[in-house]
């Protein structure tokens, strides 16, 4: 997070940071497009915000009508560098002048390479790596399991209760919950197995990370064996599941369970990578290494691209020609993400992240201490979640939820919701929020939650 002030040069000069409602929600600019999008847009293809956005920049989204609404959720974690930032603005206008395409597999250019250098410097590890550029985060996941197998010569892979990796027939499989991401759409890809995860908020009884690992590595060793596993994939902090933080020891006792049975280690950073947890990588929180890391969402400023990144030897056991992609590592993306990763470093934004945690936390659980629906205030960095439950129960209550969403949406806040029992709402602001839309934000927050009207600000 930066002050309101040194957010300027991060953000677009012709945007104001500040929430502002000129008309209902939604206006009638927005009531119209949602006409013509009801008669051309594949009703499966829903929206949270029933806005339509003309322009966003730093902390906010300004609509056709408009409204200004701060930004709490950063497309899913995608902008975090803000949007249009005007350093990935540029990026891409000079390389979009120069070429669009030639397909890297076809006629290979610098930028490609220079985004792989780039994740094998960041990315947990200093041992040698090896990359290969796709274009979205389900797209990376089916690519790191493909080379899983074809390193161990295995064929089963692990993932979590909970778990989100994607929309494609294999990642469908892998993910967790079946509505509204897998149901109706099987069958499904085969030889994916799940184990319990570590949720601490919903253990029956306390269980230390390592006691929740010993009961995976249980499950695993019984219904599946551990010399048939080719990868163990796994979110470091639970994303569409809830931004669930596991306890403390969970994942390095997985990781060296995986070193110690020949398992591929994967850790699935596409919604945690990149600054957003307060470190450039989740994993790092607790020092693990995988062995393959995929990325996407905060890659590249908001341009569709992903990654695999791995160890040197796992990654070289693909055969030539057996990765790719017409429009992986693009070279227009390859700008904004070099653009977008130097953003992170040279703006501190790690460090940001930690600032947004540090004054997000104390207000959310004080409002905790208030409103006895929320149970549980967690997360880390700008990762952060409240879970949502019937007042004195752990039952979920997604319909309270939906509730504060929807409300704060009406008065200019954008805040999304998750978790398999859609009971949780999670914040995802950009990076480079600045500190009094943020305190807005909250502000509104806490009047919804506590229907206790309008805000300080609302009556000025």
């Amino acid at each position: 997070m930066t002050n309101d002030s040194a957010a300027r040069p991060l953000a677009r000069a012709d945007l104001s940071q500040h929430r502002r409602l000129v008309t209902a929600v939604p206006g009638p600019r927005s009531v119209e497009l949602a006409a013509r999008r009801a008669s051309t847009v594949a009703a499966g293809v829903t929206s949270t915000l029933p806005v339509f956005v003309a322009r966003a920049g730093g902390g906010v989204l300004e609509d056709v009508d408009g409204n200004t609404f701060i930004d709490l959720g950063s497309g899913i974690a995608v902008t975090s560098v803000g949007n249009s930032a005007p350093a990935v603005v540029a990026a891409v206008a000079a390389q979009a002048a120069d070429f669009t395409h030639t397909c890297f597999m076809i006629a290979p250019y610098e930028e490609y390479v220079a985004v792989c250098e780039a994740l094998a410097r960041l990315t947990p590890g200093v041992h040698a790596k090896r990359s290969v550029l796709v274009n979205s985060g389900a797209e990376a996941v089916e690519n790191a399991v493909k080379i899983a197998r074809r390193a161990t010569g295995r064929d089963a892979v692990v993932v979590f209760e909970h778990a989100y990796h994607g929309r494609t027939n294999l990642t469908m499989a892998m993910t967790a919950k079946a509505m509204p991401y897998k149901s109706g759409f099987g069958p499904f890809a085969g030889e994916i197995y799940r184990a319990p995860a570590s949720y601490p908020l919903r253990e029956p009884t306390p269980i230390s990370g390592t006691d929740a690992a010993a009961r995976a590595i249980a499950v695993i060793e019984k219904q599946v064996g551990g010399d048939q596993v080719a990868a163990l994939v796994i979110e470091p902090i639970l994303g569409e599941g809830g931004f669930v933080v596991p306890a403390p020891g969970f994942l390095p006792a997985l990781a060296a369970w995986a070193r110690a049975t020949g398992v591929v280690f994967i850790a699935d950073e596409v919604q945690t990578g990149f600054a957003r947890t307060g470190a450039m990588f989740a994993c790092e929180h607790e020092g693990v290494v995988p062995d393959l890391v995929t990325t996407a969402k905060g890659i590249a400023g908001g341009l569709p691209l992903a990654a695999v990144t791995g160890r040197a030897e796992v990654m070289d056991a693909v055969h030539g020609g057996g990765l790719g992609g017409t429009f992986g590592g693009n070279p227009v993306a390859c700008a904004a993400a070099l653009a977008t990763i130097e953003l992170y470093e040279i703006a501190d934004l790690a460090g940001a992240a930690r600032a947004i945690e540090a004054r997000m936390v104390p207000r959310l659980r004080a409002l905790a201490a208030r409103a006895p629906q929320i149970a549980e205030v967690r997360g880390r960095g700008a990762m952060l979640a409240i879970e949502l439950v019937r007042p004195g129960t752990l039952e979920p209550d997604a319909t309270e939820t939906a509730r504060i969403a929807h409300e704060c949406a009406q008065r200019g806040v954008l805040v999304l919701s998750c978790g398999t029992f859609g009971n949780v709402l999670r914040f995802l602001p950009p990076l480079v929020i600045g500190a009094r839309l943020l305190d807005d934000a909250l502000d509104v927050l806490e009047a919804v939650v506590t229907r206790t009207g309008s805000t300080a600000a609302e009556r000025r």
